[in-house]
């Protein structure tokens, strides 16, 4: 039977966001390195990433040994308690290689609706180096170390902070390029910060105005979305799997006023 105390949920991904930060930042200080590549060279993996998705696997497992697991390194499994967590062990892998604190570790738990999609019932992106810890559940608000978050409801589009970024196959960023190009004329500037979960974070804060990008995994936005939403925002276009062929976060009539713009270059 599934269980749905999403405060039990949230205190799970809380203390686990907490803990794969610590070991995240402790693996950084002793030196890490590239373990391998994905897609191609650009598309990393470090020794901390499979660390830190390991030890947050055990934790989920041991405190839910009947939920599910999706995770971007490792292999997925099925739950039987109807619950599934999503799992981004280090979102901006790159910035984490460079010595960037632009980083985060991204947990959700979701759970199926009867018409196939994944809905995020609880959720925390945590950077540690930045010391911050969003969090948000279907029934709380969306939360900034305990602060209450609000997208920014009075922008208009051209007063509009918004952020993208660039995937990994080169031969998609002409799409990016191409939305930037017809978007630079009518908003205030463009922010490329490598990390999606804490991009769209950034946008329930009010950092923001708005965050697309094409083809991210669910691991990148299941946690964040939630908050985003929770905050005021509206997130369309995030598909279950694998990828959402257009993620557009933002204030509702933002979100309005940029869609079209990206439509044509979709």
């Amino acid at each position: 039977m599934t269980n749905l105390d999403t405060q039990h949920l949230l205190d799970i991904a809380r203390s686990s966001a907490q803990r794969a930060g610590e070991l995240a930042a402790e693996m950084r200080a002793d030196g890490i390195s590239v373990e391998s590549t994905k897609s191609n060279r650009l598309d990393i993996v470090t020794q901390a990433d499979t660390a830190v998705e390991s030890m947050i696997r055990k934790r989920l497992a041991a405190a839910r040994p009947d939920d599910g697991f999706l995770g971007e390194e490792g292999d997925p499994t099925d739950g039987t308690s109807g619950i599934t967590w999503v799992v981004d062990p280090i979102d901006g892998t790159v910035n984490y290689l460079y010595g960037s604190p632009y980083y985060a570790v991204s947990i959700a738990a979701t759970i199926r609706e009867p018409d196939g999609r994944r809905r995020t019932l609880a959720s925390c992106v945590f950077a540690p180096e930045l010391d911050a810890e969003y969090t948000a559940t279907t029934d709380q608000p969306a939360l900034l170390n305990g602060r209450e978050l609000r997208v920014d409801d009075q922008v208009t589009l051209d007063n509009a902070l918004v952020a993208t970024g660039f995937p990994y196959d080169h031969g998609r960023r002409d799409r990016v390029l191409a939305a930037m190009s017809g978007l630079a004329p009518k908003i205030r500037d463009f922010r490329l910060n490598g990390a999606a979960s804490l991009e769209i974070c950034a946008v329930a804060d009010g950092r923001l105005n708005a965050f697309f990008l094409w083809d991210l995994p669910i691991w990148d936005y299941a946690a964040a979305a939630l908050i985003a939403t929770r905050a005021g925002a509206r997130v369309q276009g995030g598909k279950d799997s694998p990828r959402t062929p257009l993620l557009l976060a933002a204030h509702p009539r933002l979100a309005d006023a940029i869609a079209p713009h990206l439509k044509e270059t979709s």
